[in-house]
């Protein structure tokens, strides 16, 4: 029975889970402090700008699960730029600056998939790595900070129009809000950048969930119409933060701006795409979809 056991058992597949399993023992301590900084809230501002990947991760460890028959159907292929890139990553690895090691897993996985797979598995992984390569902390949220100036001033003069419509005398100066000699500052990680990015993320989830990602016309207009509710929702959530500080009300002010009140309000915001996208996929025909008329029925 033992021998049998071991004569029927795939060499692929123990390949692949030493695969698996050296990655786990190169990066689960480094996943482990990205999820811990991000549910607790103790990791660097600009690393939480990706704790989408608290969602994303777990959804991407699916998406390769339920793709496993499929990559081992695949013929195997050596593309020259996986063997490349599996160097680099390794020497991003070994190199000890964290961005540097960070960068290697999607790196690494990316080199994985063409050296074992050719350009197929890549095809086939693409959004799983996509998802993580989103998901993986980097200095783009510091390198785009100082562009958002625009934004914050646009935030915070909407907002103050909105409370000067309510009556409360409200004077804004570009990136700040006086209300009752107190002051709201929008600053940079203010203006919904972390928003953003998690709007965009998750709208890349449900768009492949739901198969709508093939058509660039659904994704466009899903993409546009989530950037606009996000935009939206953060004007609105800084008109209350202005309206909570500047009345004294600082118990509210720290529920929305730091405690469970901002979470809570991102989901809620978040989970309001999910219609935007059902209407989207019922109005919305592709162009080599044509719709069906009385008379062909």
């Amino acid at each position: 029975m033992y021998q049998r056991q071991i004569r029927t058992t795939n060499p692929k597949e123990l390949f692949n889970y030493g695969i698996i399993a050296i990655l786990t023992l190169l990066y689960a301590p480094i996943f482990i402090h990205w999820c811990e900084g991000w549910i607790k809230k103790t990791i660097s501002t600009e690393h939480e700008y990706f704790s989408h990947g608290l969602i994303g991760f777990p959804f991407a460890i699916y998406l390769v699960w339920t793709n496993r028959k499929l990559w081992y159907r695949l013929r195997e292929k050596h593309h020259p730029l996986g063997i490349g890139l599996l160097f680099l990553g390794g020497f991003f690895y070994l190199s000890g600056i964290t961005e540097w090691v960070n960068l290697s897993l999607p790196i690494i996985l990316t080199g994985l998939c063409l050296w074992l797979k050719g350009k197929a598995g890549l095809k086939l992984q693409w959004f799983p790595l996509l998802l993580v390569f989103l998901a993986t902390p980097n200095s783009i949220p510091y390198l785009i900070a100082p562009f958002t100036l625009p934004l914050q001033s646009f935030i915070a003069g909407t907002a103050g129009f909105i409370l000067n419509q309510f009556g409360m005398n409200i004077n804004v100066d570009g990136i700040y809000l006086y209300m009752n000699a107190r002051v709201v500052e929008v600053a940079p990680y203010c203006a919904g950048l972390k928003m953003l990015f998690t709007t965009i993320y998750v709208c890349l989830m449900l768009l492949y969930w739901t198969g709508a990602i093939s058509s660039q016309r659904k994704t466009i207009y899903f993409l546009g119409l989530a950037v606009i509710i996000s935009v939206a929702a953060n004007i609105i959530r800084n008109t209350f933060l202005t309206f909570f500080h500047g009345t004294g009300n600082e118990a509210m002010f720290k529920w929305l701006h730091d405690s469970w009140g901002g979470d809570m309000y991102s989901a809620l915001m978040l989970l309001s795409l999910v219609p935007v996208l059902n209407w989207i996929d019922a109005n919305f025909l592709d162009a080599a979809q044509p719709s069906i008329t009385q008379e062909e029925i």
